[in-house]
């Protein structure tokens, strides 16, 4: 159960950043890469079963989309995961941009 404090943290959460609620993508990292992906929902056994045929999870049809909910948002603010939202909607629109100022000469 969400408790109060959390509850009122993902309402101004979600007022913020409002993207796409039926996918949410996680941060990842192997060795010096990192990135972020789609979080998708499957059976490990069926996806165990394909990549021991040489499949890939990009490959592997039988999976959908984990949807952006409170509860990973919850987990988002905890600390447990990094989430990243989809801001461009299905019908091109968006409710924020943004940007990264973050490496050398971004002024120019």
């Amino acid at each position: 159960m969400i408790e109060d404090t959390l509850k009122s943290q993902i309402e101004i959460f979600k007022s913020v950043f409002k993207g796409r609620e039926d996918v949410f993508a996680i941060r990842w990292e192997k060795g010096n890469k990192s990135g972020y992906m789609p979080v998708y929902l499957y059976d490990v056994y069926r996806y165990r079963i394909h990549k021991m045929k040489g499949g890939t999870l990009q490959n592997f049809t039988e999976k959908t989309y984990l949807p952006y909910s409170e509860e990973q948002i919850a987990k988002h603010l905890r600390g447990q995961q990094l989430i990243g939202i989809y801001p461009l909607l299905k019908d091109n629109t968006s409710w924020f941009i943004a940007a990264d100022f973050d490496k050398n000469g971004w002024e120019s």
